[in-house]
């Protein structure tokens, strides 16, 4: 069933992230990849986190060319999740666990 183009998620919530960790660890022999990408996503978004909230490692390293990649990096999974749900949509690609961010 396409999901809407214009519903794409807004936020997505810590219980959420955890259904997702959950499903990947139950498709992770089916989907790989996908698998392997949320790794990644999430990877950016804990690291965007640190960067950000962690005693402002970037501020302390005076590095402010920082700033935008750790917000970028927290924006993370709600970006590739509405990239994906348009996808979906589109019917380029299939979103098994678009629901679970929905």
């Amino acid at each position: 069933m396409p999901v809407p183009v214009n519903h794409p998620p807004r936020h997505i919530s810590l219980a959420q992230i955890e259904r997702l960790k959950n499903w990947r660890v139950a498709h992770h022999a089916a989907q790989p990849m996908e698998c392997y990408t949320w790794d990644g996503v999430l990877t950016l978004w804990m690291m965007g986190w640190v960067g950000w909230v962690g005693c402002l490692p970037a501020y302390a390293f005076e590095a402010p060319w920082a700033y935008p990649l750790c917000l970028l990096g927290i924006w993370m999974p709600v970006l590739y999740a509405r990239l994906r749900a348009r996808a979906h949509a589109t019917q380029r690609l299939r979103c098994d666990w678009l629901d679970l961010v929905t």
